[in-house]
């Protein structure tokens, strides 16, 4: 009865081992995919948040504005026809 309780121990402990080596590799795994994600980010010529904001309100306005002047230009042609 005592080996059977020793090889489950070993067997015990042989799986607690694995499974933290196991969390080690995925940490490992993690943060070289994370280092190699943020080189290929860096690579690429993307905006920040700010820059795209910044044109994004530009666009809005200049949409505005020329609703504005859409709306104008068919006030005066209404004029013009009457």
């Amino acid at each position: 009865m005592q080996t059977n309780n020793k090889i489950m121990d070993d067997i015990a402990k042989l799986a607690t081992g694995a499974a933290g080596t196991l969390h080690g590799v995925k940490n490992e795994m993690e943060g070289q995919f994370r280092a190699w994600f943020e080189k290929q980010i860096t690579t690429m010529d993307l905006v920040s948040r700010e820059e795209f904001e910044v044109v994004r309100a530009m666009a809005e306005k200049a949409r505005l504005e020329n609703q504005e002047l859409r709306a104008e230009i068919d006030a005066l042609k209404s004029d013009i026809e009457t």
